[in-house]
Parts: structure tokens; C-alpha cells; sequence
């Protein structure tokens, strides 16, 4: 009772008071003016467009991270730094080209993590839980893998000689790592005892074995997923005494170890905490296989800062790593734990996991080259979240509404979910949120219909672009049409026509042709 009646109070005294909380030149016509010309003269400048051969491909997935998760991250964001929040710029709002992508899958009007994960990394849109694999292949039936393989972005740039690397704060074998190196009709085969029988005994691979056998030479790995590298039973080097985060292998295979023995004459480390990574000098490294979790990486609320790093921290030493290769290279970075922290119901954890990954992107950026260097934001799917009730200027965005339901004369926060494990009766009616700890890392925000797990949305989602080529990506696209454009970019994979034509900035041919034509007449005429 007492903490509504502080509630009532506070609203009643911000809606009588007529003073919005916004900085004073907001008042001033004048300051919109300016802000909209500078604006214009900015996007008047982009009418070159940077047609450059993309050295560098970079794409930056917030599994998750629809929509109303970027603008809520906006504003988190900027109450972080003491500001209202509104106003706050992304890295990825800097991005001069910014698309839409139609996400549903061939069998799914809203979609999973793994069809999403075929359709912009190997360009094809396919089945919910597939990856690697086009819509001809059935989710669990291995007998339907065979043929129907699909191969990535990541292997196009590998077999044009550029390095390669995958970042993620989820376990590598996840939906959306595991379409970058594998085949496999059910995305939940980590390892082979996640497998049933028949589709071992039908020559099915785990996702963990496929990591290193499909593509075996891989520059860069770091996420989690440990455990699913080891025999069944063996203890995991950093948590000896739970059973849970032991080994799951039925093969006996130790992949951790194979992978090292391969490498230790190439400059291969192998690290699995926050200290070794750090202390790797990332010019005397080749090969790196960063593993710190055994199953996926905390929450960055709850990271530990000895023993886990951040995903700013391994997306800078894998550019470190990756940029060394003259011909470049091609980095997936996911920010994984978006989407978990929205199923769960707890969109603190999630908004941070956001505000992280746009951190890992200013990075990036700081690290490579807007000339030469393609950068890709988007998500795979969006969320049932959302946040609302005309809360006033700079509202803490975990906050309450600034006014109660007139249904059940009850406060409710801005943040909401459609529906989610945070649907609570008491005594026959909502919650009175305001006797919670709303604010808490945890709070699971109220939800309109009781599930165990939150669902993914199925509205498009943004794609935020810059670097050369950046401008195809505009307008409303299907989401397979991401790396098609990431790859004409780079002239890797098929469609590599217009890199000898001259039309991307390449020296071209023609010219070439009639440039040796010119000085072979010029020195017969001279002699």
C-alpha cells in the first residue's frame, strides 16, 4: 500500500507540474532545424555510394533482437550514461542504410533461430530447426540430410583465402553458429548424446563433430560448449564437482584435444577462461579455440569478470587475430543471450545483452575500415516484447507506466510480453507489481498468457548497414538475400562477375587491355 501511495504521488506530481523532463533547447524550433538539415546534408552525401571491394565482411546477429528491443536498448543505453535515454544513439543508428527482413521459414510463419540461420548465412531459406540444409530436408529425419547440404558465407570467404572466424555468447554448436560449418536436420544435436540411435547408425554427424571436420581450419572459434567436446562423464576443468556440466560425447572422442594436437604446429591455442585469453599476444596467433562456459555464457549482469570475457573483448581480439590475412577476412559475432533473457521473461538481462553487443559493434568498428570493411547488424527473428503506457520523458525504461489500468485500478510496468512465464494470478487477479522488486535482474515482466518460455515474434526485423556495397541492402528483403549481398561485396562465392568488369572499384580488365595495347604502340613508335 505504501509504495502505491508513493507511486500515485510521483505520477500525480509529473503530470501537475507541466515541466517535462527534456533539456531546455528542445524548446528552441531552431535546434530541430539544425539537427533535421544536418541530417539532410549527411544523407545527401550518400548519393556516392561506397562501391569499394569489401576486404572485410562483418556480420553482427542479435539472435532475438527485434524492433522494440533496439529502441528499449536505445534508451537503456542512455540511462546507463545519465541521460533520459530517448535521444541516445546506437552504434548500429549510425549506419547509413538501414532494410527491413521478412524472417518467417518455409514451414514456419514465425520463426526458430536455426531456419532463420540457414536463410542469411547460406542464402536459402529452410524448415524451423534445420541448418545447413534446404527446405527439402526434414527436421530429425536424417535420412533426408544427404543432397540437400547448403554451404555458408563463412566457407565462401575460406575458400577464397580470406581468414574466418565465429563469435558468440552461446554455445558455438547454437542454432545460429552451427549454420555457418554444419548439416544437420535437427539443430538440438550438440552431440552425439543428444543423437538418437537411428540417426547415428544412419551416418548423421553432431553439430560439435561437424564444427571440426567440415571445415577444419577455421581461424577463429569463441563461445561457449564445452561440454559437448568431452567423453560422457568427463569432468569439466572448471566446475569438477557438477554433474550437469560434464562431458556428453558417446563416441569417447575428446574433439578439444584432437583440434589441439592439429594445430600445435600452427600457432592453434586453445584457451577457456577470461586470463589466458587476454594474455594471448593476437599477432603470434593463427588458430584460436576459446571455449569458457560448457554450455552457454552467463548473462553480462551476471558475468564473471575473472574467469568469463565480454563479447567486446573476444570480437576485438578475433578482428586482431583475423585482420592479419591480407586477403582479408569474414566474422560472424552473435549476441546469443538476447534472445534467451527474452524467453525467460527477464528483459533486463536481455536489454543488457543488447547494450553489450552494440558495445562489441563501436569496437569493430574502431578496429577496421568503413572503406574497405562491409558491416552487417540484423537479427534472426523478434519477440513477443514490447514496452508502452505513455510513460513521460525519460521514464526508466524498467519502470512503471505513470498511470494505473482502469480495468483493475492496478500500477503495470512499460515493458510487457504478449506472453511468457511472467503471467501471475494472485487471489484471483493481476499482480500489484508495485509490492515487487520490478527492478530486480530477474523480474519477469508480466505477461498476457501463461508459457514456461516466452515466444519469438514474427513481425520483420531491421538491417543496418555500412562499408562498401552497403546501400543493396534497402527497402524490404527476404532475409536469404543478407548474404547473397555480403558475398558480392567481398567477390567471394558464386557471383563474382563485376569484380573483373571493373564496376566495384577493381582495376578493370578492359582498361587493363587497352592500357598494354597503348604502351606496346607508344614504344613501336618511339623506336
Amino acid at each position: 500500500m505504501k509504495l502505491t501511495s508513493v507511486f500515485l504521488c510521483t505520477s500525480l506530481v509529473w503530470v501537475c507540474s507541466g515541466k517535462p523532463e527534456f533539456p531546455e533547447e528542445e524548446k528552441n524550433p531552431r535546434f530541430w532545424n539544425d539537427m533535421a538539415q544536418k541530417t539532410l546534408q549527411k544523407a545527401l552525401s550518400l548519393q556516392e555510394h561506397n562501391k569499394n571491394i569489401a576486404k572485410n565482411i562483418i556480420l553482427f546477429l542479435g539472435d532475438g533482437m527485434g524492433i522494440p528491443t533496439v529502441t528499449a536498448a536505445r534508451i537503456l543505453k542512455g540511462q546507463m550514461n545519465g541521460h533520459s535515454g530517448e535521444e541516445t544513439e546506437l552504434e548500429m543508428d549510425k549506419f547509413p542504410y538501414v532494410a527491413l527482413s521478412k524472417t518467417y521459414n518455409t514451414n514456419a510463419q514465425v520463426p526458430d533461430s536455426a531456419g532463420t540461420a540457414t536463410a542469411y548465412l547460406c542464402g536459402v531459406k529452410a524448415n524451423e530447426g534445420t541448418v545447413g540444409v534446404n527446405a527439402a530436408a526434414v527436421r530429425s529425419q536424417c535420412n533426408t540430410t544427404q543432397g540437400n547440404e547448403v554451404s555458408s558465407i563463412l566457407k565462401w570467404a575460406k575458400d577464397a583465402g580470406k581468414s574466418v572466424g565465429i563469435v558468440t555468447t552461446t554455445r558455438i554448436n547454437h542454432a545460429t553458429p552451427s549454420a555457418a560449418y554444419a548439416h544437420c536436420v535437427d539443430r538440438d544435436w550438440y552431440s552425439d548424446g543428444e543423437m538418437p540411435q537411428d540417426a547415428i547408425e544412419g551416418g548423421c554427424k553432431d553439430i560439435a563433430r561437424q564444427l571440426f571436420e567440415n571445415i577444419p581450419n577455421i581461424d577463429v572459434i569463441m563461445g561457449g560448449g564445452r561440454k559437448y567436446m568431452y567423453p560422457k562423464n568427463t569432468s569439466d576443468v572448471e566446475y569438477p564437482n557438477e554433474r550437469k556440466h560434464s562431458g556428453t560425447r558417446r563416441d569417447g572422442r575428446s574433439l578439444i584435444e584432437e583440434w589441439k594436437n592439429r594445430t600445435s604446429s600452427m600457432n592453434g591455442h586453445y584457451v577457456w577462461n577470461r586470463r589466458q585469453l587476454l594474455s594471448l599476444d593476437p599477432n603470434r596467433v593463427n588458430y584460436l579455440l576459446g571455449l569458457f562456459e560448457p554450455g552457454d555464457m552467463p548473462y553480462e549482469l551476471e558475468r564473471n569478470k575473472d574467469t568469463d570475457p565480454s563479447l567486446t573483448e573476444m570480437v576485438e581480439i578475433a578482428i586482431k587475430i583475423l585482420r592479419r590475412n591480407p586477403r582479408g577476412f569474414y566474422l560472424l559475432v552473435e549476441g546469443g543471450r538476447i534472445d534467451h533473457g527474452h524467453h525467460e521473461g527477464k528483459a533486463k538481462q536481455a536489454l543488457h545483452e543488447a547494450v553489450e553487443m552494440d558495445k562489441a559493434i563501436g569496437r569493430a568498428g574502431l578496429l577496421t575500415s568503413e572503406e574497405d570493411t562491409q558491416t552487417v547488424v540484423t537479427a534472426d527473428h523478434s519477440h513477443v516484447f514490447t514496452f508502452g503506457g505513455y510513460t513521460h520523458r525519460g521514464n526508466p525504461i524498467f519502470g512503471l507506466a505513470p498511470m494505473m489500468s482502469d480495468i483493475d485500478q492496478k500500477p503495470f510496468t512499460s515493458i510487457l510480453y504478449g506472453n511468457g512465464p511472467g503471467y501471475k494470478l494472485v487471489n484471483g487477479g493481476r499482480e500489484n507489481v508495485s509490492t515487487t522488486d520490478y527492478n530486480h535482474n530477474d523480474y519477469l515482466a508480466q505477461s498476457a498468457v501463461p508459457l514456461r518460455m516466452e515466444t519469438h515474434g514474427g513481425e520483420d526485423v531491421a538491417i543496418f548497414s555500412k562499408g562498401p556495397m552497403a546501400h543493396l541492402l534497402h527497402g524490404v528483403k527476404e532475409q536469404n538475400y543478407i548474404p547473397h549481398v555480403m558475398a558480392y561485396a567481398a567477390c567471394i562465392g558464386k557471383n563474382k562477375q563485376h569484380c573483373i568488369s571493373g564496376s566495384s572499384g577493381a582495376p578493370s580488365v578492359a582498361f587493363t587491355v587497352f592500357s598494354l595495347t597503348a604502351l606496346l604502340t607508344l614504344s613501336v613508335v618511339l623506336c
